[in-house]
């Protein structure tokens, strides 16, 4: 499915695609400097989505738990009441 996302990109294929024909004009770069670097691009691309899809499992995991959603909890607590006390005491 990652790799599914990761081909279908739109914004990654077009803007390698355009690095990749930009380059053939008048450049040096032949068939397979292209071929590595769109190679590179794509692995590069697939790594910060497993990383982020990876991160994204692993906070989640630790947020549903019980004591995940007690401190989420009190954080959110917390941060009300400093918002709340500050508007109390600007309009005070």
């Amino acid at each position: 499915m990652l790799l599914g996302i990761t081909l279908l990109n739109p914004t990654t294929v077009i803007y390698f695609a355009a690095l990749v024909l930009g380059t053939r004009t008048g450049a040096t770069a032949g068939f397979w400097e292209q071929a590595v670097f769109v190679t590179a691009a794509f692995v590069a691309s697939a790594s910060w989505q497993v990383l982020l899809a990876g991160g994204g499992a692993l906070l989640g995991r630790a947020l549903t738990g019980h004591r995940g959603r007690l401190v989420t909890a009190l954080v959110a607590a917390a941060v009300m009441t400093v918002l709340a006390l500050r508007m109390a005491v600007s309009h005070g």
